[in-house]
């Protein structure tokens, strides 16, 4: 197949407004040992028909790409749960890989993750550790055969009835034992000093256990684990005083970061925070993205890493919004951009303009309230093609305006343009035998049903 072919044939795949006779023909694609395109597969809303025709797919990787899609209903994806392959298994098992953090997957049915929990091939009862399990389920492993899935189920400690965290914590495996003793040595300074005497989980202990003072003052004194020991939350106050001003600079600055610390104190530690740092390691805040009271003492912080932190909520109140917003710190903006529906479009532009081409910039643009009116007229004629890739997203872009940017010097800037439906047919239809267009060119909504079916044709898709 010539490659501009297959990637007008993908464009197509992804195209909003492929009709349906075109995407049974598509995803009946393969029957001799091809595939169809990996985005009709991961299309949302697929009719039954459709469904149906990729649970029966004679190809392997068709089968694994549905069961992996984040986009179908978990209803859908759960009927391969039947299939015959263990690789198909394993991967609906495993679950979607979703890079966007905005991104939500649906959890399959606790019914069918316990079927697939008790798989007979091992291979899928090992990748049932998907992010996307439901909590209840993740609850019901704790009184499994398997010690495997019964560590999972630490997970859902607090969520587990007296009774299963007493078992766990005598369970025959050390693992899972591990595993429940330091969840439980928040509120148990025995099973805490029992911790500590295991190298492989002092350093978590000291994080986060109920601490005797002794214990706690032997740490100290013997600087074990002390950045670790500076975040306790159990830490007597005069031990955290004296951590305020150790020598070493890493233990300062976990010290500035307790909850418990006024903002007068908590300023009065010399700490450094580093320019790329994001906040995700403050336990307090993190666990607490969606509680006012958290997100308030953290946004109105002079500490850069509460700051990033609170950054991180999609839950901020307007006030804080605007107040973190104001904040001069690139590592903040990037963070808004990336978690909160309603960042302002200023600071979306502003990330936009210093990152362009990262992950974060990505982020900004794709944002619902990435700015759109006026750009034509402030960037169609920028010097930089990134800039003249946004006039593409403005309502008032004439299609004059979207041709001649289809011809722009800038690759990414031409195919933001080949996507736009304003583009007029006869250059859209040429651009079907680009190669670096051909993909945005079958994207494009407004490319004609005849003319999506002229591209499975020369791609060779039966009809």
């Amino acid at each position: 197949m010539v490659a501009f072919h297959a990637s007008a044939l993908d464009g197509v795949a992804r195209n909003p407004a492929l009709p349906k006779p075109l995407l049974l023909r598509l995803l009946a694609f393969g029957a001799d040992g091809d595939r169809p395109p990996r985005d009709v597969l991961h299309r949302a809303g697929l009719p039954e028909s459709a469904v149906a025709l990729i649970l029966a797919h004679p190809n392997l990787g068709a089968r694994i790409d549905f069961a992996m899609s984040a986009r179908a209903e978990p209803a859908q994806r759960a009927r391969l749960a039947d299939d015959p392959s263990p690789k198909v298994r394993a991967a609906l098992a495993y679950g979607p890989e979703v890079y966007d953090p905005r991104a939500k997957v649906a959890p399959l049915p606790d019914a069918v993750c316990a079927r697939l929990l008790d798989d007979p091939d091992h291979s899928v009862r090992a990748a049932l550790e998907s992010p996307h399990l439901a909590p209840s389920f993740v609850a019901s492993m704790a009184t499994h055969p398997r010690a495997a899935a019964r560590r999972e189920a630490v997970r859902a400690w607090e969520a587990l009835s007296a009774g299963e965290r007493s078992a766990l914590l005598a369970d025959p495996d050390p693992e899972v034992r591990r595993a429940a003793e330091l969840q439980e040595c928040r509120r148990d300074a025995r099973v805490t000093a029992e911790l500590l005497r295991d190298p492989k989980s002092a350093a978590e202990a000291l994080r986060r256990g109920l601490l005797d003072r002794a214990d706690a003052e032997r740490c100290v004194a013997e600087r074990t684990h002390l950045t670790s020991l500076a975040e306790n939350p159990s830490l007597p106050a005069d031990l955290v005083e004296r951590l305020a001003v150790d020598s070493d600079e890493a233990v300062r600055l976990a010290v500035s970061l307790r909850p418990e610390l006024d903002e007068t104190r908590r300023m009065a530690i010399d700490f450094t925070a580093g320019d790329l740092d994001r906040g995700d390691g403050v336990w307090w805040v993190r666990d607490g993205l969606a509680d006012p009271e958290v997100m308030r003492r953290a946004a109105t912080s002079a500490h850069p890493l509460l700051q990033r932190a609170a950054a991180r909520s999609p839950h901020l109140p307007p006030d804080l919004l605007r107040l973190l917003a104001r904040v001069e710190d690139p590592v903040v903006e990037n963070l808004l951009g990336i978690h909160h529906p309603d960042t302002p479009e200023e600071v979306l532009m502003r990330v936009f303009a210093r990152l362009g081409g990262t992950f974060s910039a990505w982020m900004a643009e794709t944002h619902p309230r990435f700015p759109r009116e006026g750009l034509a007229t402030r960037y169609a004629n920028h010097p930089d093609g990134n800039y003249r890739r946004l006039a593409v997203r403005d309502p008032a872009a004439t299609p004059e305006l979207i041709e001649r940017l289809s011809h722009d010097p800038v690759v990414w800037t031409r195919q933001a343009a080949t996507r736009d439906p304003r583009l007029p047919f006869h250059r859209l239809r040429e651009a079907l035998f680009v190669p670096e267009l051909a993909s945005s060119a079958g994207a494009n909504p407004a490319l004609p049903e005849d003319e999506m079916a002229a591209v499975l044709d020369r791609a060779g898709v039966p009809a």
